[in-house]
């Protein structure tokens, strides 16, 4: 086999077709990888490999069309037929030797990700991922050519048939879907040549053990046949030499079946067992807080998908068959539209798209449309649209809770005193977190409702009335729980006041100034508050900061007061004021009438009662919870928002989970080095291996 391999190889390098190859394959890596990284900034370099995947059809038919063809229309092939060397010795060597001339382009490749890496964040573990799915595309794509290249004595009949093939199966996806929408019989059949589809799932950041083992299961087979096929004209040749590795139309019926069986056996494994998330930020993996919660499942749940399923969405499509393996409870059924078209009917009365999603239990049920899966951001200068986060999980853990809850949990905020309205960000992840919400005005009520789970005052600007304290007070002394953020303002609140002393705290005069650097962002009262772990900062803790700008510091009266216990989970550090004269907020040095901190941004009281327990969240900032202050902290605030919702609510695995970022920030390139760089690897490294090669051929041709 040795032997064969250094030969084929060295005609390959000395024909010029190897050249040709190298150069073919180098030209349209470097023309993709200039246009998609180097010029428009995209990190991804599966976006490069997925753009040549059609290059396999043009290129591999010839590489590999003489490779058998050209000797046995020589009838130098008698020779090797006639000699002392294994059929699969002759076929391995053959086949090494082009899959070596292919490894050479795959090489170099190899090097574009961290060119990439130099100048700003790639994903590498995907990118290099993206190199091995192209890598054994070509190898099972060269196998072929190989085998039909054993198949007839003409070169040109062997290309054309490569083509063929490898078109056909680049295509077939779309073949089954035009033979039928739903699957049948021969669509079975015909997915078993399906190339693309393995290909695509790996170039998605995910190592599918599956889609590894069908590329070299086909690679063993299609050289398998190509023995085989050798091995018919070689008995021709030497009848006598009979033996069991001669041609045997029932050992290739067996094999192939056998490969078959392979497949669809692999195929039945659980996803959590054949496929490893590589994205940077796993996207495909399931987080502790939808494991825990699914784990605890006790009764049925089926998730039907909107989509015949060979057209799914395959990073939806992962992410449900993540927890149909994690629970027997969970059922996931694809609903074919053209087949089913009013299913949906049942349990919505408006349209949902492709790929969405209808959750069912025996309780109620839940329809998430496929728009809600991603998130995207809007360029308005261009009016394009850009996905950048991924919520699938999200939403079907929410979901899953919904349907299973017995009641909804309740929060009720006050309005009638300038309050701040939460976003439509924030109202969405209370939907999401399954909480329901609804303003109330207590001037109407006689008493917070009784269904409350939670009564939230979000920065009112005008003080409460007494008889609206009061409201609270008495509702807190039923095991009630409140969330008060309070903000500075210049007129007097002495009966929030009262709210806050009945559980033993006050709020300072004036704006708090940090003055340790590590505490503020850019301006000293734009705060960075030093954070405790609590049940309100499990979700940060260590990775994350919340943003305070404006923050009024919260004071405990007597942290050893008898009946109380405090958490203070948000602080300023030691070395913190409040400035009572706001307006002197350009002068970061402590005055005379200053308070000395240290102060609790966020603190929890807990105030025993005779049967139960009165608690209440503090914020001293009363812009926490909007969009630009969590925008500035990657969200953190919105995550501290529902985490204090979630508790609450008293759910005790949180079901809101966070939108997985989708996006990469873009390589940032100089033009002059993306010229540079896009100049060599579309003409300086191409024309090199044709001129490389032309020499080595014109050489030959002189002897």
């Amino acid at each position: 086999m040795v032997s064969i391999y250094k030969r084929e190889l060295k005609s390959c390098l000395h024909s010029f077709i190897g050249f040709l190859f190298i150069a073919v394959t180098l030209f349209f890596v470097g023309l993709y990888f200039c246009v998609y990284n180097l010029l428009s900034g995209y990190p991804y370099f599966s976006y490069v490999v997925s753009g040549v995947s059609f290059l396999f059809m043009l290129s591999v038919p010839i590489l590999t069309m003489r490779i058998f063809a050209e000797e046995r229309k020589s009838k130098t092939d008698q020779l090797i037929l006639t000699a002392p060397v294994s059929v699969g010795g002759i076929v391995m060597g053959k086949f090494l030797a082009m899959l070596t001339v292919f490894v050479i382009p795959v090489a170099i490749m190899c090097v574009y990700p961290l060119i990439m890496n130099r100048f700003g964040s790639v994903p590498l573990g995907e990118a290099y991922l993206a190199i091995i799915a192209f890598f054994l595309y070509g190898m099972a794509s060269i196998a072929i050519g190989v085998f039909l290249s054993s198949l007839t004595e003409s070169q040109v009949i062997a290309a054309v048939l490569s083509f063929a093939v490898l078109f056909i199966g680049y295509m077939m996806p779309s073949i089954c879907s035009l033979i039928s929408s739903t699957g049948n019989t021969l669509t079975v059949i015909l997915s078993c040549f399906d190339m693309y589809t393995p290909f695509a799932e790996l170039l998605s950041g995910t190592l599918d053990l599956k889609s590894v083992f069908y590329f070299v299961a086909l690679t063993a087979l299609v050289l398998f046949l190509t023995v085989q096929s050798i091995q018919k004209r070689r008995y021709s040749v030497s009848a006598k030499n009979f033996s069991m590795g001669a041609y045997s139309t029932g050992m290739i019926a067996v094999t192939v079946a056998i490969v078959v069986v392979a497949n669809i056996m692999i195929g039945e494994l659980p996803g959590s067992l054949t496929t490893i998330d590589i994205t940077n930020n796993k996207i495909y993996s399931l987080t502790e807080q939808s494991k825990e919660f699914v784990k605890g499942m006790e009764e049925d749940v089926t998730i039907y998908v909107i989509v015949n399923e060979e057209d799914r969405d395959l990073t939806l499509g992962q992410t449900l068959e993540r927890y149909d393996d994690m629970s027997e409870h969970i059922t996931v059924e694809y609903v074919d539209p053209q087949v089913n078209p009013r299913f949906h009917t049942q349990y919505t009365s408006g349209s949902i798209s492709m790929n969405s999603v209808i959750v069912v239990s025996e309780k109620r049920s839940k329809v998430i449309d496929y728009s809600e899966m991603y998130e995207s951001t809007m360029d308005y200068t261009t009016y394009t649209s850009t996905t950048t986060g991924y919520d699938g999980e999200g939403q079907i853990t929410s979901a899953l809770n919904y349907v299973l809850t017995e009641d909804m949990p309740k929060v009720y905020m006050t309005e009638g005193h300038g309050e701040y309205t939460l976003s439509s960000n924030f109202t969405a992840s209370l939907d999401k977190e399954n909480i329901e919400y609804e303003t109330i005005n207590l001037l109407n009520y006689d008493a917070v409702p009784e269904d409350a789970a939670c009564l939230m005052i979000h920065s009112a600007v005008n003080d409460f009335s007494a008889d609206d304290t009061q409201k609270v007070i008495d509702y807190l002394e039923k095991n009630g729980k409140v969330v008060l953020v309070v903000g500075y303002t210049e007129d007097p609140t002495p009966n929030l006041d009262n709210l806050l002393a009945y559980m033993g705290m006050s709020v300072a005069d004036g704006v708090v100034i940090e003055q340790d650097a590590s505490g503020y962002y850019r301006i000293p009262y734009y705060l960075l508050p030093k954070m405790n772990y609590s049940t309100y900062t499990s979700l940060l803790f260590g990775s994350y900061y919340v943003f305070a700008p404006f923050t009024q510091g919260i004071v405990i009266e007597n942290e050893q007061a008898e009946g109380m216990t405090y958490d203070t989970f948000l602080s300023t550090y030691e070395d913190a004021f409040s400035r009572v004269n706001v307006a002197n907020l350009d002068n970061y040095e402590m005055q005379e009438d200053d308070i000395a901190g240290p102060f609790g941004v966020g603190v929890e009281a807990v105030k025993a009662l005779e049967n139960g327990e009165a608690t209440m969240v503090v914020y001293g900032c009363d812009q926490i919870f909007t969009d630009e202050a969590s925008s500035m902290v990657g969200g953190a605030n919105m995550a501290m928002f529902m985490s204090t919702m979630s508790n609450f609510a008293n759910h005790e695995v949180s079901v809101s989970i966070p939108v997985k970022s989708y996006t990469v920030s873009a390589v940032v390139i100089p033009q002059s080095d993306a010229m540079l760089l896009g100049i060599i690897t579309t003409a300086v490294l191409p024309l090199g291996c044709l001129v490389c090669g032309f020499i080595i051929w014109f050489r030959r041709r002189r002897r």
